[in-house]
């Protein structure tokens, strides 16, 4: 996280050069209206003989004041250059660290994390990096130049007696800090919980509705919410026991030099303008020094979040390093798959254990198996999504884990049974918001997959927006549509994860015979429960709880009466039993 927030500000070295030029510009002008208004008022014993003098100093003033609007546009416009533009590359880099995670840790993370990463936790950095650059400058700028004015313009003793207030303001902001940080910490786990509840809430909300639930899903909301209430207020009570003392602090600084300046009057040590010139410097600090407790547990806030954030970017990421002519290789699609057993993370059953396939290419493997057997663990092995022992995959001969991974998923096609739409055009959840591929590539791939006629009949076509998850489209549709991205995608191995089980057997057949046709030379994998979906293939395995215990083709299987067997029986009637056989 470190190197990714220096790098970030390194991409605005020239503005922020020009953003401390123009803060310091700033803040050295801002010490001559102060002066200039004491000079005016040393000259008011007698105006009529320093009545020009006394014009000429407040048109300078006004000068001053255009002079300081210009210089506070510049350094305005520069810091949101710097604040917004490293937000954006800090959620970028973010994003991109997302999707390079590994399966396994991404798992572990919930959606309402996830948004509180996003949302709360980049924009806590981006504010405490924008205050540290912005408000730190002008505090130490401020320091330097109105000091320097005050001890070297009035009086150095005077200078002195009014920075013990301020002296005691620091104490007593280290003293306090630390209960900031307690509690933003609390409060920020909090807010946590209530994202966390308020995404499964969403996601659960036809779930809630139809055991209506919604009562008790309001008064937890509630509860979690009053929780989180009480730890912004517990917050807020501390910044604002800061802000008060500093507030304090700067009663006695006025009240110092009044007083004590006062008497220097008196005594002849300075006039009464140097003494009005020596207010107007400490006017300066008081911005500056009021942004101390924010700045303090701002950073702090940002401490935590940045502790937060530095623990995803701290996961192991998928080793992605590949270049572009890379990519176009092009694997053969032999498959071997030795002895590999594999469980999860944290979990000592086994998924799978001691399987061994061999699919050469052109040839179609059909995978059965129960609910839980290790078909989908089997195929995210064989995409990397986990990682596997060496010597227990190979492709073409090599080893999966000497294959890149871009290259490995660039040559296999994967369809998942979820058939994940986004809230997009179709024609980009085919081509999954690729430019390279042509719209009529993109609506030949809807022919083959059986889908072309019902999206003819939408308004906009293939131009037709869906809404989330493919919420406007049925289940079969949407399979269709995530079956369209195979027929698109040149790749060498194609793997259909119980995508057909929406589709009745019509146009199911009607697919797998597209899919014989397209892809004769090339190597496919079909999963699936129906017994019509793998009958023709070259080669059929039954998986239960992670082990091979049933391969062959068709007619072999049917006569070792097993499971597969049983599968048969359950879907068959004597009609179907005709078609299968």
């Amino acid at each position: 996280m470190k190197k990714v927030i220096i790098d970030s500000l390194k991409n605005y070295k020239l503005v922020s050069f020009i953003h401390f030029i123009f803060i310091g510009l700033n803040i050295y002008l801002l010490t001559y209206p102060a002066k200039i208004i004491g000079n005016i008022v040393d000259m008011l014993y007698d105006i009529e003989t320093n009545k020009q003098n006394i014009i000429n100093n407040i048109y300078y003033l006004l000068v001053m004041c255009v002079v300081l609007l210009l210089v506070r546009i510049v350094w305005k416009y520069t810091e949101t250059v710097i604040s917004r533009g490293f937000e954006r590359d800090i959620k970028v880099k973010l994003f991109e660290r997302f999707l390079k995670l590994k399966l396994k840790d991404i798992q572990n993370i919930k959606n309402g994390e996830i948004m509180s990463y996003f949302v709360k936790d980049t924009n806590e950095i981006r504010s405490a990096v924008y205050r540290i650059i912005s408000h730190g400058a002008r505090i130490v700028y401020t320091f330097i130049f109105a000091i320097y004015q005050m001890a070297s313009g009035v009086n150095i003793y005077l200078t002195i007696a009014i920075m013990i207030p301020i002296l005691i303001a620091s104490y007593l902001i280290v003293k306090i800090k630390a209960q900031v940080e307690k509690s933003f910490a609390k409060a920020q786990d909090r807010f946590t919980e209530l994202s966390k509840y308020i995404q499964e809430s969403t996601d659960s909300i036809r779930t809630t509705k139809a055991y209506a639930c919604e009562k008790y899903q309001l008064e937890e909301f509630i509860k979690k919410n009053r929780k989180v209430r009480q730890s912004d207020n517990t917050v807020d009570i501390y910044s604002n026991l800061l802000t008060t003392s500093v507030n304090i602090c700067f009663g006695l600084c006025y009240a110092i030099a009044l007083l004590f300046g006062g008497k220097l009057v008196v005594d002849g040590q300075i006039t009464v303008g140097e003494l009005v010139a020596f207010n107007g410097y400490i006017g300066l600090f008081v911005g500056p020094v009021s942004w101390l407790p924010p700045l303090i547990a701002r950073i702090k806030r940002a401490q935590i979040s940045y502790g937060r954030l530095n623990k995803v970017f701290a996961l192991e990421t998928e080793k992605v390093n590949v270049k572009e002519k890379e990519t176009k290789n092009k694997l053969q699609g032999n498959i071997v798959i030795k002895d590999l057993s594999f469980h999860y993370p944290n979990l000592m059953e086994k998924a799978l254990e001691n399987i061994n396939i061999e699919v050469k290419k052109g040839q179609t493997l059909g995978i059965m198996g129960t609910i839980g057997s290790g078909k989908t663990t089997l195929m995210n092995l064989l995409t990397r999504l986990y990682s596997i022992p060496r010597g227990k995959i190979e492709i073409d001969g090599k080893d999966i884990n000497d294959i890149p991974i871009e290259v490995l998923r660039d040559n296999i096609c994967y369809i998942t049974q979820d058939n994940f739409l986004f809230s997009a055009t179709l024609k980009d959840n085919i081509s999954l918001f690729k430019e390279e591929y042509r719209i009529d590539e993109i609506k030949d791939s809807t022919k083959k997959a059986v889908i072309y006629d019902e999206i003819s009949k939408m308004k906009k076509g293939i131009e037709t927006k869906i809404g989330e998850r493919g919420g406007d489209l049925s289940g079969g549709q949407k399979q269709r549509v995530a079956i369209s991205r195979a027929f698109l995608k040149n790749s060498s191995i194609l793997i259909f994860d119980d995508v057909f089980s929406a589709l009745d057997n019509r146009t199911s057949q009607t697919l797998l015979e597209n899919v014989k046709e397209y892809f004769g030379d090339k190597t496919c994998i079909i999963i699936s429960n129906k017994v019509s979906d793998v009958k023709n293939t070259d080669k059929i395995i039954v998986l239960k709880n992670g082990s091979i215990i049933e391969r062959g083709v068709h007619e072999e299987l049917i006569q070792q009466n097993g499971l597969y067997h049983e599968f048969y029986k359950q879907q068959s009637t004597k009609a179907e039993a005709e078609i299968l056989a």
